[in-house]
């Protein structure tokens, strides 16, 4: 093994155990299963700000924008970051401290919980349905992020896919089953540095290699619609490209127009995080309710910061093409950008090798903080909403801790069994995912929070109307192309959406203690 690919191995390795060190401490904090599942609500406004967007930023912030940055330019991408960036703000302004407070004083320790004491339903119905929308949604989402770290040590040690999945696998299981809630929050607020160190080494490193900003952006004008917001640079086929003279890079290629509905269709990605409960469980547990616009301000900075410096990534990565420092890389190998850079960072010595197995640890740090998140989700659905919720099967607070525990590992296992196939579409899995959540919990949420009428009937006609609608329109309505191509999410958002309104109306009024809880948050909140 080479001296640059030890140095990465060992800064990996000691950036896991420490994952694990983590975990052991604050299983020692956990006293019951509202601490394991929600730290006992003792969240610090920093550990809540970027724990909740460490658990966001999954692998496409150091893979999948600096990717399409370099494939596409900056329309497609740029729309994206901008919807993700809008949708990130109004989730802290509008959604977060109502959650802390309502979910404080209806004690609700889960998302499912929480929409089933919001209605005070005694059948428990919303829950159950709440929770098997996780479950459905969780599973091949947490699966997504195994497949992501065997594709890594994959491509970085040569290791067999399903032996590195493996491993990272037994990393994230560990330190999450032991420590809980506060070790995946803890853990998520040291990946969030590793991503930003990861960030800010690889553009530094970059710029410098490609010979300056003036030649990175000089490459970038040189392509066609590269820098608009409105054309779709395409490089177009082998045939078509220019060679730079003297590199073997490449430039010009074509555009395509990006319409009207494409830029609605991709700012629709924004509406996904009012439903995504690995962040709204965020909300419900910072300490302080009055220390939630901090966190907003620490998130929402970050948030911007770091998806523009990732598409910055990605420019940079084409101008290192363009001069032949990296190699030429077409379809989804160019989400790999970023290891490429790493790979050439590590032949310039052992510090460089040291600093890009920080790299690697950050694009690590972004698929496990992700999926730790998940399967804490995933396993409260399961031991708290299924096993005493719905099927109320009475258990003490240690009973409830080892079956959620065993809960994980099982979620874990199927999560490995359903990412098998290395050959797997990481992105196709995570969209999905993303569209499921938005459409059956986001518009569920803004009605719970804001809409005093809103009732148990609207609740359940919410979550159906939006969990069908992402089925039917992803696998038989967007493939008509056309105008039809717009991304689930939006249009199955808008159905729930609907649906819990019409419902809700054409159904008796909430109860009165129903209407009662609603108005105590709503005096809380103007307090």
């Amino acid at each position: 093994m080479k001296t640059n690919v030890v140095c990465i191995l060992i800064t990996i390795i000691a950036y896991l155990l420490m994952m694990i060190i983590i975990g052991i401490r604050a299983s020692k904090k956990n006293n019951d299963v509202g601490d394991f599942y929600l730290g006992g609500r003792k969240l610090g406004p920093i550990v809540t700000a970027m724990s909740a967007e460490a658990s966001d930023m999954s692998s496409y912030l150091l893979m999948g924008l600096p990717g399409l940055a370099y494939l596409t330019g900056l329309c497609d991408v740029g729309w994206t970051v901008i919807g993700l960036a809008a949708g990130t703000y109004l989730n802290w302004l509008l959604t977060a401290k109502r959650l802390r407070i309502y979910s404080h004083k209806i004690d609700a320790i889960t998302v499912p919980d929480f929409f089933s004491k919001r209605f005070r339903e005694k059948n428990n119905v919303i829950m159950g349905i709440s929770a098997l929308i996780i479950l459905i949604f969780f599973i091949p989402y947490t699966a997504s992020g195994f497949a992501a770290c065997g594709k890594l040590f994959g491509t970085l040690f040569g290791w067999d896919y399903h032996l590195a999945m493996f491993i990272s696998a037994i990393i994230i299981i560990s330190y999450t089953s032991i420590g809980g809630f506060l070790a995946a929050s803890t853990t998520d607020l040291i990946q969030s540095i590793a991503m930003t160190a990861a960030l800010v080494i690889i553009v530094i490193f970059g710029i410098s290699t490609a010979g300056g900003v003036d030649v990175v952006m000089s490459n970038a004008h040189s392509l066609t619609g590269y820098f608009s917001l409105t054309e779709l640079h395409d490089a177009g086929s082998e045939s078509e490209l220019q060679l730079i003279p003297g590199a073997s890079g490449r430039f010009g290629g074509s555009s395509a127009h990006y319409g009207f509905i494409s830029v609605v269709s991709t700012m629709a990605w924004g509406l996904g995080y009012f439903g995504m409960p690995h962040i709204l469980l965020r909300f419900m547990a910072i300490e302080d309710s009055a220390k939630i616009k901090v966190s907003r301000r620490i998130a929402s900075v970050w948030v911007v910061i770091s998806m523009a410096v990732a598409v910055f990534i990605g420019i940079i990565g084409n101008a290192l093409s363009a001069n032949g420092s990296i190699a030429v890389l077409d379809g989804n190998d160019s989400e790999t950008v970023i290891m490429k850079m790493a790979e050439l960072m590590s032949e310039h010595g052992i510090l460089p090798a040291l600093f890009a197995g920080l790299i690697f640890a950050g694009i690590l740090a972004c698929t496990m903080s992700t999926s730790d998140s998940q399967l804490l989700a995933a396993s409260s659905s399961m031991s708290e909403n299924f096993i005493k919720g719905v099927f109320k099967v009475k258990l003490t607070d240690k009973q409830s801790m080892t079956i959620a525990r065993i809960v994980l590992i099982v979620i874990a296992v199927l999560s490995i069994f359903i990412a098998w196939n290395p050959d797997s579409s990481v992105f196709a899995i995570v969209s999905f995912a993303w569209a499921g959540f938005g459409a059956t919990f986001g518009p569920l949420m803004i009605a719970s929070l804001f809409w005093k009428r809103s009732n148990k009937y609207g609740a359940v006609a919410c979550l159906a109307a939006g969990g069908i609608t992402v089925f039917v329109w992803k696998f038989l309505v967007r493939p008509m192309g056309g105008s039809w191509n717009i991304y689930e999410l939006l249009p199955a958002f808008i159905a729930g959406g609907i649906a819990m309104v019409v419902v809700s109306l054409l159904t008796p009024a909430p109860e009165n203690e129903v209407s009662a809880d609603f108005d105590a948050v709503a005096k809380e909140l103007k307090a």
